[in-house]
């Protein structure tokens, strides 16, 4: 039997508005409802953002613990993976809100350039996070932008500075970073599966590219990525209606390659997550 297909729904992130989309969610009540109805179509992991009152993004633990909260209560058994991205903080106020412990939080275990910026992750500050969540039973998603940050993060899971087995996503298509390329796409899986045989691993395309993760994650028996945060439109006439029509998306696709939308207890199992 194939392996069933985790998606990761990401419903807000640090940059779309309701300028770009009406149906970014940016209020807590507003993400818990988003993700509700994503986990309803399909999505068994959510990957989670906060905004301030004034919509910009922030740390802020306890409007993650709101959140945290409601999709406990109205979610039951989705994983909820924090981020701790570089937009929303500086520094260690980045992993603040890990002491909550959540199901998983984002780890990028290393630096490039985004569109206009460095996204900086500094060696002092990629082993504090990862040592966080190491104290709080959190396991980290490494958010894998180049080929050097999957061996960095081997190095630490042979250290034991990460819990394995490491689940990682490859992330393609944010400008000036790894763009959509399906040889180097095939040969990050290649080097994964070499260096850690027992990995899982999650597709991420930005843009117009998510769909393109999608088919090609399906295809390589990984995981799939999906959700406003990404991308905000069906295709280039149309802006997608919700995180869930995102996700119905790729639940629909699952079958033409023989795949299905994992449980949320088959997620938990397959990345070695407590029920």
């Amino acid at each position: 039997m194939t392996t069933p297909c985790i998606i990761t729904v990401a419903i807000t992130g640090s940059l779309p508005t309701k300028r770009d989309n009406p149906a970014v969610p940016i209020s807590i009540s507003e993400q818990v409802e988003s993700t509700q109805a994503a986990f309803e179509a399909g999505a068994t992991l959510a990957h989670c953002h906060v905004r301030n009152d004034e919509g910009a993004p922030t740390s802020d633990p306890e409007r993650f613990g709101r959140l945290l909260e409601g999709l406990r209560q109205h979610c039951p058994g989705m994983i909820v993976q924090f981020s701790t991205g570089g937009r929303s903080g500086a520094g260690r106020e980045r992993g603040g809100m890990l002491s909550l412990k959540p199901d998983m939080a984002s780890l990028s275990t290393g630096s490039c350039n985004f569109p206009t910026r460095v996204y900086e992750n500094s060696p002092e500050l990629v082993d504090w996070l990862a040592s966080e969540m190491l104290e709080h039973g959190v396991k980290p998603e490494i958010e894998a932008f180049d080929l050097s940050m999957i061996f960095k993060a081997v190095e630490m899971g042979v250290a034991g500075a990460i819990k394995g087995p490491l689940h990682v996503q490859f992330v393609m298509g944010v400008k000036n970073a790894m763009p959509v390329d399906r040889a180097a796409f095939e040969f990050y899986i290649a080097t994964l599966k070499r260096l850690a045989p027992d990995a899982t691993w999650t597709g991420a395309g930005i843009g117009r590219d998510q769909i393109t993760l999608n088919r090609w994650s399906l295809e390589l028996g990984g995981h799939c990525r999906t959700g406003l945060e990404d991308n905000v439109r069906l295709d280039r006439d149309r802006l997608a209606p919700s995180n869930a029509a995102l996700v119905k998306r790729v639940a629909d696709l699952c079958p033409e390659y023989d795949r299905r939308p994992a449980t949320a207890a088959e997620a938990r199992a397959l990345l070695r997550l407590s029920a």
